[in-house]
């Protein structure tokens, strides 16, 4: 039988008002007190009545996350971040994908199918941002990614920067073809965009053009089309000494087919990629990668969230959030 309020106040020696004022975050309870009761709370493992908690305080306790790919090791890794965040905040996080897919990024646009959400957090492939500005009012939303337009709030890295740095980090390692892996002209989402604008600028800054047959588009940015594109790279006459991914997952399927075809990396080949994912860590060789500060991306994006949803208001702002070049062993010959 499911614990009750009355239970926990009884086993905590405090009134059920006190424990409905823990278990609803109210400020003013004192800390000893707060904290009795949250372990009385857990030894009868209690389990608030969302339903009955909605229809009086308005709001559900969940927070709504659509992404493209929930199997993606990036957006994967981002959900658990974003999960701890939000629990850390006293609400539950509620996940959801499109798969890039216009009309299901236009269907979830209020939340995740079936769930009556406070806020969302949602990372759009398909969708303009226009049509992200213009979506029904009512659900505070806080965008992820390189997505956004003024009037709406946004947390993500400065692509433009990191892409720019990555570029550099391959020029400073004396490349001379660097090919950019991971255009993407048939979506809306400026993700690619923004990675290959800092791509084109760092060879700008070294006096060197932008050569169109080096910038690959890819149709996902999966270990497939990161094998397909490099395979393509290798027939032009002169061929790439260096990659750099807009994904270490393109990345990761490019160095499997430069050991198919015998190139040594870093030494034929330099690679760079894009997120710093757990695979590449212990790939062989290892993958140097620009990394997002993805915990500190999670709790900034489920702050600002929980702030709307408490009725903040200020206006809609643009956060960018701190990223760092790792350079390991796929584009350092000393490792």
């Amino acid at each position: 039988m499911a614990s009750s309020l009355k239970d926990v106040a009884r086993l905590a020696g405090v009134s059920i008002r006190t424990v409905s004022n823990v278990v609803n975050d109210a400020p003013y309870v004192a800390e000893p007190t707060r904290e009795k009761v949250q372990r009385a709370l857990e030894e009868l493992g209690y389990r608030p009545n969302l339903a009955a908690r909605t229809l009086r305080q308005g709001r559900s306790g969940l927070l709504g996350l659509v992404v493209p790919e929930i199997d993606s090791p990036y957006f994967g890794e981002l959900a658990g971040l974003l999960a701890d965040a939000a629990e850390a905040r006293g609400a539950t996080l509620v996940v959801d994908q499109t798969r890039g897919n216009a009309e299901r990024e236009r269907r979830l646009l209020t939340g995740p199918s079936g769930q009556l959400v406070d806020g969302l957090l949602l990372s759009p492939w398909a969708l303009t941002p226009a049509e992200v500005l213009a979506r029904p009012r009512g659900v505070p939303l806080v965008l992820l990614g390189e997505q956004y337009d003024e009037g709406i709030d946004h947390v993500g890295v400065d692509s433009v920067a990191a892409a720019r740095d990555a570029t550099a980090h391959l020029v400073e390692a004396g490349r001379q073809r660097i090919a950019a892996v991971g255009l993407q002209p048939h979506l809306a989402n400026q993700t690619a965009l923004q990675r290959v604008t800092g791509y084109r600028l760092a060879l700008e800054q070294a006096g060197r053009p932008a050569l169109p047959e080096l910038e690959v588009a890819v149709e996902r940015l999966h270990r497939e089309d990161g094998a397909r594109a490099l395979e393509r790279l290798l027939e032009l006459d002169q061929p790439p000494d260096a990659l750099f991914c807009f994904t270490d997952e393109l990345a990761l399927g490019a160095m499997r087919v430069a050991w198919q075809r015998g190139l040594r990396i870093p030494e034929d080949l330099a690679v760079v990629g894009f997120d710093d994912v757990e695979d590449g860590r212990w790939s062989r060789p290892s993958l140097s990668t620009v990394s997002p500060d993805k915990q500190r991306l999670a709790e900034v994006a489920v702050g600002r969230l929980l702030d709307l949803v408490g009725g903040s208001l200020e206006p809609a702002s643009s956060t960018t959030t701190p990223y760092r070049m790792v350079v390991r062993e796929s584009s350092s010959v000393h490792g």
